[in-house]
């Protein structure tokens, strides 16, 4: 059977951003415009750059032109609450004309020191339960955004994982139970679990030591695999997370793409990048006058299937046609 490998677009770096050519639109007159960018992930992180690269050719796109009428401060937590609060009190201090946050870990620390600046959210699951929106129709207050999927989007990795590893009877699933968004996927996955014949084990993120003892623990029997859902805490230790798998034999399923990219066996969930591209436009829309309260908060529009057959081939796992078909994109 011939397999298509479809080759992701060439992002451009984030130093290149700055000097595109001006003819595609020309630049806007005022004052320079300040932009805060609160990240929840390390500088050095290349999904960082992936992220804000898209970003920034968004803003390309509709005329702002960093370096040229839009300046752009960025801050990275790399997974440290203290760190991101730290950094939230210094954007705002800058007196931003609009914040762009990328998760419930940077939207928290915002949201308490700021009502007034606009912030633009994206990879936040669930803002109306966590306060941030008062509705996605009508946010109501000073920030909105982009969710990151539903909840019972995660009902649909396990039924993945049944799929490509049916020998699959125990699941490790690794959750945030200190956010708000932890508990609700693992529930979305018990709704789902009985009907599979799957057993389901919880495993906290909070501390890469202690995902190494829950795992090693949870593979010392037979017919495991493991869901890593969604969370700050997850893509700051994704490649351990990996390996871990790797090392256990466990097939996974994990929530977006570059866990796939790093070795995880498939991945399903929200083009996370086009997320940031879209935000451009929000950020775009604020600095032209109009409210975040005005602005609904949007849900994904890219959905992606990544499989690693390097690393299915690894687990000695024969792939079905159907997830083949399925893939938007196979890694070799």
């Amino acid at each position: 059977m011939a397999i298509h490998i479809r080759r992701r677009e060439c992002i451009l770096t984030l130093g290149s951003a700055a000097i595109w050519p001006l003819a595609a639109r020309a630049q806007q007159p005022g004052r320079m415009r300040r932009i805060g960018v609160l990240l929840n992930i390390a500088a050095d992180d290349p999904e960082s750059q992936v992220r804000l690269a898209a970003f920034a050719q968004g803003l390309h796109s509709v005329g702002w032109i960093i370096g040229q009428n839009v300046r752009v401060d960025y801050r990275w937590g790399g997974g440290s609450v203290d760190a991101m609060r730290k950094y939230a009190e210094e954007l705002v201090a800058l007196a931003p004309d609009v914040i762009l946050a990328q998760s419930t870990a940077a939207v928290a620390p915002l949201l308490q020191s700021t009502h007034t600046v606009p912030i633009v959210f994206t990879v936040v699951a669930d803002p109306v339960g966590a306060g941030y929106v008062q509705s996605l129709a009508h946010p109501g207050g000073n920030a909105t955004g982009f969710t990151g999927f539903e909840y019972a989007f995660a009902g649909k990795w396990l039924e993945l994982l049944k799929e490509i590893a049916p020998s699959v009877k125990r699941v490790a699933v690794l959750r945030e139970a200190g956010s708000v968004t932890g508990p609700a996927q693992f529930g979305a996955l018990q709704a789902v679990a009985p009907t599979l014949g799957v057993e389901l084990r919880p495993v906290d993120t909070r501390d890469v030591d202690e995902i190494d003892h829950a795992i090693t623990a949870f593979a010392r029997n037979s017919n495991g695999g493991m869901i890593v859902t969604g969370s700050p805490a997850a893509t700051v230790y994704r490649k351990e997370i990996v390996a871990l798998a790797a090392r256990h034999r466990l097939p996974g399923v994990y929530y977006t793409r570059y866990f796939a990219a790093e070795g995880g066996l498939i991945s399903y969930g929200p083009d996370l990048v086009d997320q940031f591209r879209r935000a451009a436009g929000y950020v775009d829309r604020i600095l032209k006058g109009e409210k975040p309260t005005d602005l609904p908060v949007q849900a994904p529009t890219k959905y992606e299937t990544v499989l690693n057959l390097k690393t299915a081939r690894a687990l000695d796992l024969a792939v079905p046609t159907t997830v083949l078909a399925r893939a938007d994109e196979v890694i070799e």
